[in-house]
């Protein structure tokens, strides 16, 4: 399977496991999970074929490892708009994580904080690296410190996905700091 493929097949699961199951006929179940065959049939459906040795390749090499598969089922690890509860157990973060982003948005993030947007929690990254490449993917990235320690002692719940990404509610100004 070449990257092109890879990409186009990674950003149409994204799209229906994360945000529109329905714009191709499946449900997710409470915790966003559907039925690998269920997903095969509805793609092939909807004039997106897609095999299972794709599907399965996809979720191997995604640098992000943004699905899980198990018992024959498959969900998007964390990034949903739809309602889902991915049973993530709270977690003792890091005494700091990381937020990429882009300078244009820094204003609003110094008097907002960093909220959820369309999105059920705030992603941050364990390592600056990360932050790069997530900030990057909207232009020259901005990696913002998060004091996740001192929001834990204040009582902010993190949570951790199956692929590292960290998950909070939201980030108050003043645990954030700007790293250049």
């Amino acid at each position: 399977m070449d990257e092109r493929r890879t990409v186009k097949v990674s950003k149409y699961l994204s799209k229906h496991l994360r945000h529109e199951p329905g714009r191709i006929g499946i449900s997710l179940d409470a915790h966003g999970w559907v039925a690998v065959d269920e997903l095969l049939r509805a793609c092939a459906q909807h004039g997106f074929a897609l095999t299972r040795e794709e599907l399965e390749h996809v979720v191997a090499v995604s640098d992000k490892q943004r699905f899980a598969v198990a018992d024959d089922r498959i969900r998007a690890n964390q990034g949903h708009s739809v309602t889902v509860d991915l049973g993530l157990p709270p977690a003792e973060p890091p005494a700091y994580l990381y937020h990429g982003t882009v300078a244009r948005v820094l204003d609003s993030i110094r008097a907002e904080g960093l909220r959820p947007m369309d999105r059920h929690h705030v992603h941050l990254s364990p390592d600056r690296e990360t932050a790069v490449r997530v900030g990057a993917r909207r232009g020259a990235p901005v990696v913002l410190s998060v004091d996740a320690g001192a929001m834990h002692r204040a009582g902010h719940l993190f949570h951790v996905s199956a692929n590292g990404v960290w998950l909070t509610d939201s980030v108050p100004p003043a645990f954030l700091r700007l790293r250049a």
